[in-house]
């Protein structure tokens, strides 16, 4: 049985089993859920959102949760689907980030944030940069010295245009003098196959939130090199940017949205399912395991930050030249 056949397996024996233990209680059963991921399987995104359905299920908020992906360009194209396919939907929700604002930003794309609603943030996250085990580079420092000489001649790679990786290789390069037309960036639809990329030695450098790539570093597929945050993390030993003389610091956060068209009621409801789904011992065990770091911001608060959020990004794509 192959991955996607194995996730749908286990997620209708769950749905199942939670339909049933409703059904002899004799309670209301919960509703059914959907949740767009708008990127392809094995990436943050992908792992988020099934985490988040089982979480709903397990807290008794879900009887069932459907997920469909649509990956590509930054999650736009995931975006537009829902924005377009779960109009008042009240149990429908899109899986964003930080990564979608970016693309939004970069590719100018037929749709809006206006046209879904924000409601929670999740989780906030630090990218990771690797090498492959072949690599003929000792540690980052060699790979920034060879990019400061010869930077077309570093392969990076990465998330969709737009990614929290992608920006943080333009503003490493602005920092040690490289021109933005001389950086080497293969864009993918999603963690699952930049970690492919750099495991098959396609790229000389991969990039992606730190979850994503942890259980390839655990591995030994990969050699975690530079972290993307002020402070180390845990588990890999790798140094910061700002270790190495790179004064580059940025983060990756997740959250969701639901679709236009609710009522305030609905809106209320949606959050709340959120908020137990986050206080359940299965959404606890997910943020453990993936070495998530809980950030959550539910209503109008998250809202507001999104906005805020999409100006900032905005500067900082400006000055780096992705804008």
């Amino acid at each position: 049985m192959n991955r996607n056949a194995f996730l749908k397996a286990l997620g209708a024996g769950v749905a199942l089993a939670s339909t049933a233990a409703y059904a002899q209680s004799g309670q209301p059963t919960p509703p059914r859920f959907r949740i767009l991921i708008p990127a392809n399987a094995g990436g943050g995104w992908d792992l988020t959102g099934r985490a988040l359905g089982q979480a709903l299920i397990a807290s008794g908020q879900a009887s069932e949760v459907s997920f469909e992906n649509r990956g590509g360009a930054a999650g736009t194209i995931g975006l537009a689907q829902f924005a377009n396919g779960y109009r008042g939907d009240a149990h429908a929700l899109m899986v964003m980030g930080s990564v979608m604002l970016g693309g939004i930003i970069t590719g100018a794309p037929p749709v809006r944030l206006a046209q879904v609603r924000p409601i929670a943030r999740l989780t906030n996250e630090y990218n990771v940069f690797v090498l492959p085990p072949g690599s003929a580079f000792a540690d980052m420092a060699e790979v920034l010295k060879q990019f400061r000489n010869d930077p077309r001649s570093i392969k990076w790679g990465g998330g969709s245009r737009g990614s929290t990786e992608h920006i943080a290789i333009h503003m490493l390069a602005k920092a040690m003098g490289v021109a933005p037309n001389r950086i080497n960036y293969v864009p993918f639809r999603g963690g699952g196959e930049a970690a492919a990329a750099v495991m098959a030695g396609y790229v000389t450098v991969g990039g992606s939130g730190f979850s994503e790539f942890l259980p390839h570093i655990t591995s030994g597929r990969m050699r975690a090199v530079a972290v993307t945050s002020s402070l180390r993390l845990p588990g890999t030993g790798a140094p910061t940017l700002t270790e190495l003389g790179v004064n580059v610091v940025i983060g990756n956060w997740r959250g969701l949205c639901a679709p236009a068209g609710l009522s305030p009621s609905e809106l209320l409801a949606a959050q709340d399912a959120i908020r137990q789904a986050l206080l359940s011992q299965a959404w606890q065990s997910a943020v453990q395991r993936h070495q998530w770091l809980p950030d959550p911001l539910i209503g109008q608060a998250f809202e507001d930050f999104v906005d805020r959020e999409f100006e900032s990004l905005r500067e900082v794509l400006l000055k780096a030249g992705l804008a």
